[in-house]
């Protein structure tokens, strides 16, 4: 399914609002409805450009900017994700399961640690509501369920 993350949203005169950013997955046409999540704004997108050239169609990998109508540049900003809305359209996540890493980090984190989650174009603060596991970074084996805390190593 269509997948673009905005990478900025400009408003040019003449032509109206236009959202930047790069095809992840599926592919963006001229005339399509498309879904911009979490703002939850649904639009048709009237032309899709490439370096100033108009596109048929974009596909993953390609950065365009494309012209919604009657979408204004308060409604949708840096960090949506546009997707086809007649076919599986992007959703708000409230909660998600991550497995991470600890790199270098001082000290000890635990259930209620707040980082600041940077995906794609999105740059958000999120919590650790809950630490399901401990997993041995070599082996991939369980270590601990429901650990209190992790550190680094």
């Amino acid at each position: 399914p269509l997948r673009l993350p905005l990478q900025d949203v400009y408003k040019i005169g003449g032509i109206g609002t236009v959202p930047v950013g790069r095809v992840e997955t599926g592919t963006l046409k001229a005339g399509m409805i498309v879904t911009f999540a979490p703002a939850n704004v649904t639009t048709e997108v009237k032309s899709v450009e490439m370096h100033h050239e108009t596109l048929e169609s974009a596909m993953p990998g390609d950065n365009v900017g494309f012209n919604v109508k009657n979408v204004s540049v308060k409604d949708i900003r840096r960090g949506n994700v546009a997707g086809d809305s007649k076919n599986d359209p992007p959703m708000e996540a409230g909660t998600f399961t991550a497995q991470v890493i600890i790199l270098n980090h001082p000290g000890q984190i635990s259930q209620g640690y707040a980082p600041v989650l940077d995906c794609h174009t999105a740059h958000i603060a999120c919590k650790f509501s809950e630490l399901k596991e401990k997993i041995d970074r070599r082996s991939g084996k369980k270590l601990e369920d429901a650990p209190k805390f992790l550190k680094s190593g």
